[in-house]
């Protein structure tokens, strides 16, 4: 039986069970905050605080004994380089678990792990409604509405100018007509001219002959 024995089993052999805090502890480090089960947020706070203390100190020794455990060099850089000042002037209490209610499903206990200083959650709250509020579909005013959803003026009026709009176009056709028209007639001006001389030389050639 699991009596008076520190830390949580949650369920999985000891080799699984570090390979998971591994992980909660290198999420929490590049996230600063991870949503995860109550008993494995408790769990892996005491390794996180641990960590955390070994960064403070800042020496090779304990850089390599974060190493040995996350096995990520560049969360090794980001705990020592950017975490770790954070927390000079704090002693202990670097992290944070926030409680979230249930799961649907298995109706789990669920909690919000955060590192003190460092709290995304408004942040992510505030994101959450702007992304709702630019994903609200505005109305849209389409040009195309049937007949059946325009109030009754509105179909009148276009029914009034539909032929209005007929007989506009009507009279650009006519126009462009009487325009082609005058342009002939202005190009076979010349020709009928040349044609008119011409028969009048042949008339006259044709009386000099017969008085001859």
């Amino acid at each position: 039986m699991h009596n008076k024995i520190k830390g949580r089993k949650l369920g999985r052999t000891a080799s699984h069970k570090k390979a998971l805090l591994r992980n909660l502890a290198n999420q929490l480090f590049e996230h600063k905050e991870i949503k995860t089960t109550t008993a494995k947020a408790k769990e892996a706070r005491s390794y996180v605080e641990r960590l955390i203390t070994y960064a403070k100190k800042g020496d090779v020794h304990h850089r390599r004994l974060a190493f040995a455990f996350l096995r990520n060099k560049q969360i090794i850089n980001t705990l020592f380089d950017e975490i770790a000042p954070v927390y000079s002037d704090r002693q202990g209490g670097y992290t944070r678990v926030v409680k979230l209610g249930r799961r649907s499903g298995d109706a789990a206990p669920i909690s919000l792990l955060q590192l003190v200083d460092f709290e995304k959650l408004g942040e992510s709250a505030k994101k959450k409604t702007d992304k709702k509020k630019d994903k609200t579909p505005e109305k849209k005013t389409d040009e195309r509405i049937s007949d059946k959803d325009k109030p009754v003026k509105a179909v009148k009026e276009e029914v009034v100018k539909e032929p209005e709009k007929k007989i506009e176009e009507v009279d650009e056709k006519v126009e462009k007509e009487e325009l082609i028209e005058s342009e002939v007639k202005e190009e076979t001006k010349p020709i009928q001219e040349e044609t008119g001389e011409q028969s009048e030389e042949t008339e006259e050639e044709k009386d000099k002959d017969k008085k001859e």
